[in-house]
């Protein structure tokens, strides 16, 4: 049982976060130092301020003093010392934002947010900015850098779909990190939760314990990784955030299955495509390794793929491609590499392809297999029913 809260100690990046710092700073070292070295000095500071001048009401402390008592509680608990500064933006829908600007706060709300809002939930909307604030401004502004990095990347014409993937996962954290920040600010998760509810149902009052125990519900029953663009569903926010409050052992797994899900080729992220590859060659070493397989030939197409393949490469366990790692799609790619293999090499292209098969029936990926040797090796019905009675025939040996 916790014994105390979580406090801002316990406010670190998650997991994500610090791998795709270490995918840009490994693999583009280069554009990480141009985004580091991005000028953001008075220039730019002087820009924001004067466009949130002109556009937004500002709330000075003088005036609003309950609001600011408020974000001063919320910055001591989250450890910020920096001048602030709020904004009153038109707009009926609630909300809240930040500009982010070193060494300076600047919190946007939008909509009847301080008429709507208990002093606690006000408390986790400010700790929710100021988190945001937190994660930028942290590890010589890292986090921030690799933000930028991907933002401009998604804003390119010649943009993939693996730098927006990237950069949707990357934002998903971000939430789930400022969330925290939101709980340990207003001292409680149920603040921060019925601050969420409220923002997205307009809904005047929250039972925020009905609430969780309902995510938890959706959890139970439903599988699936959010779609989110760039905020997660309501209900992972909220049944994450408990999570983490409880000191749950598994969280770091369950995030990975609520905002990744399987590996699938349709939405591989860039540290998901540096995985699908270490994964693609391990999975080659054992389906090279369970017979003569490896002609010159065969060699050759596969140093295509890599071309520092080596004799002791090591293999992985098939299991590392059950339903929970990877989907069908990538157990389909999987199919057509050995087919490709298999057909490399006439001489040995009939224990090849029934290597394939033994394998293909391991990963639940025959049937489609079949459907390879159709397509991409002539099978016709009396040759399929052949590898069919031959593979059999092996399974029973």
């Amino acid at each position: 049982m916790r014994i105390h809260s979580p406090d801002r100690s316990a406010l670190a990046p998650l997991t994500y976060h610090s791998t795709v710092v270490n995918y840009l700073l490994e693999r583009e070292p280069e554009v990480w130092r141009w985004a580091c070295e991005r000028a953001t000095g008075a220039g730019l500071s002087e820009e924001l301020r004067t466009m949130l001048l002109r556009d937004t009401y500002r709330i000075d402390a003088d005036a609003h003093r309950e609001v600011h008592a408020a974000l001063a509680i919320a910055m001591e608990r989250l450890g910020i010392e920096a001048p602030a500064t709020l904004y009153q933006s038109a707009g009926q829908q609630m909300n809240a934002s930040l500009v982010y600007v070193p060494g300076e706060v600047h919190i946007i709300l939008q909509g009847p947010l301080l008429d709507r809002l208990s002093p606690e939930e006000l408390l986790a909307v400010f700790g929710h900015e100021l988190a945001h604030y937190l994660l930028w401004s942290r590890d010589n502004g890292r986090f921030l850098a690799a933000d930028r990095i991907l933002s401009d990347a998604v804003a390119a014409p010649d943009a993939r779909s693996s730098h927006r993937e990237t950069y949707r996962r990357y934002a998903l954290h971000t939430e789930l990190f400022a969330d925290r920040g939101g709980s340990v600010a207003a001292g409680a998760v149920a603040p921060a939760v019925s601050t969420l509810v409220k923002v997205q149902t307009g809904i005047a009052t929250v039972d925020a314990a009905a609430y969780l125990r309902q995510a938890a519900e959706i959890d139970s029953h439903e599988a699936g990784a959010s779609a989110a663009h760039s905020h997660p569903e309501t209900f992972i926010r909220a049944r994450a955030l408990a999570l983490w409050w409880d000191g749950a052992d598994d969280l770091d797994a369950w995030i990975d299955t609520r905002l990744h899900g399987p590996l699938t080729l349709e939405r591989l992220d860039l540290p998901g495509q540096v995985r699908l590859q270490t994964l693609t060659r391990g999975f080659l070493a054992r389906y090279l390794a369970g017979a003569p397989l490896t002609s010159d030939a065969v060699l050759a197409q596969v140093r295509m793929l890599f071309p520092d393949w080596g004799a002791d490469e090591p293999a992985v366990g098939l299991e590392v491609f059950d339903a929970v790692a990877v989907d069908d799609s990538v157990r389909g790619y999987l199919n057509a590499l050995m087919v490709d293999l298999a057909l490399a090499d006439p001489d040995q292209q009939d224990a090849a392809l029934l290597r394939a098969g033994q394998v293909a029936q391991t990963l639940g990926s025959l049937d489609a297999l079949r459907l390879n040797l159709r397509r991409d090796a002539g099978f016709g019905k009396r040759e399929l029913d052949r590898y069919n009675r031959q593979l059999a025939k092996e399974s029973q040996a």
